[in-house]
């Protein structure tokens, strides 16, 4: 197990809208010593984020919504920053190497569908894991026992205001009587993976993301940052 290397620079400020609505902002880069990102979120939805292997900058969000656009040169600023970040890593590694590496394990992940669910017809299944430090967690999938990890999407990590890290995994699918998905969190704080079964049959038709309202579906960011925050990814769990 290799330590993780931690370098770690905030600054925050609030951003008013008008005097009735607040909306609330992060901008994230971060590394290790062989992997970088570089993400821009408001209220807790990604706009825009760093590309490194295929060197570009890529809006998630769908082109319906009339998504922000950033100036040009935002991914090479990025490029910069993760070269930055890198050495700031190399030089606070050497100062840290005698430090125990601090790991709090995630908490039982909770999944539930993104819409209602009704046999048949598509749907999001949502894999939602939180608590957890350092970052990243890894995620799998399965469906009737087989995996289908490749089908599935996680989100980068998100930093809570408490210091631990919230991370969303996504599966498409389309319910059918009889279906039984699994999702499985590790982490190097584990000493085994967590895992969560969603059962078709023993999820009434109709049961969505109304049943789980309290967790502020999209990971729940309220911290207002403007700055940066050297996040760092970790080891990948095995």
């Amino acid at each position: 197990m290799r330590m993780m290397k931690v370098s770690l620079l905030v600054l925050c400020g609030v951003l008013c809208v008008s005097a009735d609505v607040l909306h609330e902002g992060i901008y994230i880069t971060g590394c290790s010593d062989s992997d970088g990102e570089d993400m821009y979120t408001l209220d807790g939805e990604e706009l825009w984020y760093a590309d490194f292997i295929h060197k570009t900058g890529v809006y998630p969000q769908p082109s319906f919504i009339d998504p922000v656009r950033y100036e040009e040169g935002t991914y090479q600023q990025a490029e910069v920053d993760l070269h930055n970040c890198q050495s700031n890593v190399r030089i606070v590694g050497r100062a840290m190497k005698d430090f125990p590496l601090e790991q709090d394990p995630p908490s039982t992940p909770m999944i539930y569908t993104r819409g209602n669910m009704d046999l048949g017809v598509r749907n999001t299944l949502i894999c939602h894991v939180s608590g957890f430090y350092p970052a990243p967690v890894k995620v799998s999938w399965t469906k009737n026992g087989d995996n289908v990890t490749e089908k599935s999407s996680i989100n980068v990590p998100f930093p809570n205001k408490d210091g631990y890290f919230t991370q969303i995994s996504r599966l498409q699918f389309v319910p059918e009587q009889g279906d039984i998905y699994s999702c499985t969190v590790d982490h190097l704080a584990l000493t085994e993976p967590l895992t969560r079964i969603w059962d078709v049959e023993k999820t009434p038709p109709g049961v969505g993301p109304a049943v789980f309202c309290g967790l502020g579906l999209t990971v729940g960011l309220l911290g207002v940052a403007a700055g940066t925050f050297f996040l760092i990814k970790g080891n990948e769990c095995s």
